[in-house]
């Protein structure tokens, strides 16, 4: 729930974004989008992907292709899984390895 403060003291609160948590936690649909490492994409190209797929800033993106490559995986966006399908979809499109897991799934 955010709080909004004015210089009055005067409080209120956005009632809809509180809503839109609930909705989502109570619905279960946060998922994890996530990209694997491979031996043929460049640090180029992957970053490049995450900027133009992911909305990623640059070092945002430069960052998670270390990650990727390093750890062999990393969560690069998390969310619902709507909003995640067309991501991972694209990126697929692009040759990369990515899967989407639902938060559920890594917590059992």
């Amino acid at each position: 729930m955010k709080i909004h403060f004015s210089l009055l003291g005067d409080t209120s609160f956005d009632e809809q974004e509180d809503v839109l948590v609930e909705e989502i936690n109570s619905t279960g649909t946060i998922s994890q989008l996530i990209v694997y490492n491979d031996d043929f994409n460049t640090f180029d190209w992957v970053i490049k992907c995450f900027i133009e797929v992911l909305h990623h800033s640059q070092e945002q993106s430069e960052q998670l292709s270390l990650l990727v490559h390093f750890k062999g995986k990393a969560t690069v966006k998390t969310g619902p899984l709507d909003m995640l399908q067309p991501l991972k979809d694209a990126l697929i499109d692009r040759g990369l390895s990515a899967v989407i897991e639902s938060v559920a799934d890594k917590k059992g």
